[in-house]
């Protein structure tokens, strides 16, 4: 998948927009992971990973209902509702949906899930008019990027609190991968201990354009202040958008009963946030080469 996310953002750099066949194929590649199935689990405490193999998307169980963060592809909604299902929750308990970005491969779920529930949408505030267009930011009018609109009951900024319950989030603003790319904290405990999660936004540069006509204005300093952010977070969960931000699978194959949980690993953030520091700097570097032999 990292290779795929380069090779879109070559995409995006060199291939004229007439050739939208090609972003098509390069999305039907990755469609094949994010659409396949994967067994739901109890991740940490109250938090359960219900996504695909491709997406991450996690239920948060609390003493007056359901939280749900993030969905998948539109296609995927049926399969996520089944996993949560499996693990004995009903899809019906959702009271809030959180966002962590307003991307097709996050938000596909939210209208129908909405709608069958009456759940509150709460997202980071810089997103709510993609969430309510259904549009990737600086390119509207890309159907292949669209999703369904849907609509934004509360904007949170950094700071805010998220309450269900005995449950409490903490919204801090990492922009950069979306204006309003919101990341989630959370204390969970861990046998004795009380462990800070973050369900990390992102921070790959991904279809972004980030010279001559940025996707969005000032997109390289948001990404260069999320990345200082994250560096200085104490954090011994680190979770994300999809699996491999955080070697999903593996820490899943490793789980044993009485052993620690191998999802708890302290400082994480900080070498994962290194090298999407790193690997944005290269990216800067690729598109302003490309931009200067026009």
């Amino acid at each position: 998948m990292r290779k795929l996310t380069a090779a879109l953002c070559a995409l995006v750099l060199f291939v004229p927009a007439a050739q939208a066949q090609t972003i098509k194929d390069f999305l039907a590649v990755a469609m094949k992971k994010w659409t396949a199935p994967f067994e739901p689990f109890q991740l940490i405490d109250n938090i359960y990973y219900v996504g695909t193999d491709g997406i991450a998307v996690y239920v948060i169980k609390t003493s007056q209902g359901l939280i749900l963060m993030d969905t998948a592809m539109p296609q995927s909604t049926g399969m996520i509702k089944d996993n949560i299902a499996k693990l004995g929750f009903k899809v019906a308990d959702i009271k809030i949906i959180l966002n962590t970005h307003a991307h097709l491969d996050h938000t596909g779920g939210f209208a129908e899930i909405k709608k069958e529930t009456g759940a509150q949408l709460i997202a980071g505030e810089r997103d709510k008019p993609l969430l309510e267009g259904g549009y990737y930011p600086g390119d509207e009018k890309n159907e292949d990027l669209a999703f369904p609109a849907v609509k934004v009951d509360r904007a949170v900024k950094e700071g805010d609190k998220v309450t269900l319950g005995d449950t409490t989030l903490t919204a801090h603003a990492t922009p950069g991968h979306s204006p309003g790319c919101t990341s989630w904290e959370l204390t969970v405990k861990d046998g004795k201990e009380n462990r800070e999660v973050l369900f990390f936004c992102s921070g790959t540069v991904a279809l972004n354009r980030l010279v001559g006509q940025p996707t969005y204005p000032g997109i390289v300093d948001d990404y260069r202040a999320t990345f200082a952010k994250a560096k200085a977070m104490k954090i011994d969960v680190l979770l994300g958008p999809h699996p491999e931000v955080y070697g999903m699978q593996a820490k899943r194959a490793e789980m044993k009963e009485g052993a620690p949980n191998p999802f708890v690993k302290p400082g994480e953030i900080v070498t994962y946030a290194t090298g999407l520091s790193e690997d944005f700097d290269k990216q800067l570097t690729k598109q302003t080469a490309a931009l200067e032999k026009k």
